[in-house]
């Protein structure tokens, strides 16, 4: 699909691909509409194979005047499966291609505030691009936030028993689960977050080389990369956090297989003296006196009960059970 866009008062408004067009959009194009795009900034516009390259020289170049600047964006934050996908944008002479071949919250949220009434005016291609990477990590700092609030019940279910709801192992298998789907998402964020640095660095160094950039741009610009490494440094410190609590919940499991090891232990110890002493008196040997006293039987019982309790106490006291 391709949809073209010019401005109109600082607002995004549908148009054709013309000298006026600032923008044009392309979701899973075809052939007819790559074709289009192409002869409208008088490039080739990266396939899909290019796009998913990860070779920094095949993500960010320059192709006749024009930037070809790929980045890494996570997708279905929200879902169960997220997901990450290539996103290519092509400025040149102030006007911004950008290819998708996924479906994107963000530049759909974008279009529909930009369309009705935008934050601060849109004045090219190049603002546009900027607010669809604002709007991009506006999105990865909610996702935190929420992630955030999330690993917070995951420590609580690892530190406090009551939390859990569950038996103990039930609960812990489930926090393991819960541990790596955050860890996931969290990788796919980071990444994203690190190729908009590459990207944004690139972009401010064309700018500062090849001419000079409107100041709102500059500043634009150093704004998303403070909040990209800022972000990315808390994302790093969430990582950190499972990590740890992933140890802590592995140590726990650690701790309940040995406790079950240990009471398997006792009762093997304890049960050890009943069962020589029944072993004694199944002995066939002729004479054996007390077999034939009326006592014998109650005596060999209560000899195995006590011989069995004797350790139990004792390993109570002691505090081993």
């Amino acid at each position: 699909m391709l949809m073209v866009y010019q401005l109109r008062e600082g607002r995004l408004e549908v148009g054709s691909l013309d000298p006026e067009a600032v923008w044009a959009d392309l979701t899973s194009p075809s052939s007819e509409e790559s074709a289009l795009a192409e002869s409208w900034q008088k490039i080739d516009l990266p396939t899909p194979e290019e796009m998913s390259d990860i070779e920094p020289s095949a993500r960010l170049y320059t192709d006749g005047g024009a930037e070809v600047m790929t980045a890494t964006v996570a997708i279905g934050l929200t879902t169960e499966t997220p997901s990450k996908a290539p996103v290519t944008f092509v400025l040149r002479d102030r006007q911004l291609v950008t290819i998708r071949h996924v479906s994107i919250k963000a530049f759909d949220f974008f279009i529909s505030r930009a369309s009705a009434r935008a934050p601060e005016p849109l004045t090219d291609g190049e603002s546009v691009m900027l607010s669809l990477i604002e709007g991009l990590i506006d999105r990865y700092a909610d996702t935190m936030e929420h992630t955030a609030a999330e690993i917070d019940a995951i420590s609580a279910g690892v530190f406090r028993r009551s939390a859990m709801g569950r038996t103990q192992s039930e609960a812990l298998e489930i926090l393991i689960g819960d541990i790596g789907r955050k860890g996931d998402l969290l990788g796919m964020v980071r990444e994203s977050l690190s190729s908009f640095q590459r990207l944004l660095a690139y972009h401010a160094a064309l700018d500062s080389t090849a001419r000079r950039a409107p100041r709102e741009s500059r500043q634009k610009v150093r704004m998303l990369q403070r909040d990209a490494a800022a972000l990315g440094e808390l994302c790093d410190s969430m990582s950190a956090k499972l990590s740890f609590l992933l140890d802590a919940t592995l140590g726990l499991i650690n701790v309940q297989q040995t406790q079950i090891i240990k009471i398997f232990s006792v009762a093997s110890v304890a049960l050890l003296p009943p069962t020589l002493i029944a072993s004694i008196y199944g002995m066939n040997f002729e004479y054996m006196p007390e077999l034939s006293q009326p006592w014998g039987y109650p005596a060999a019982l209560g000899l195995m009960v006590l011989s069995a309790g004797l350790p139990y106490l004792y390993f109570k006291k002691r505090g081993w059970l």
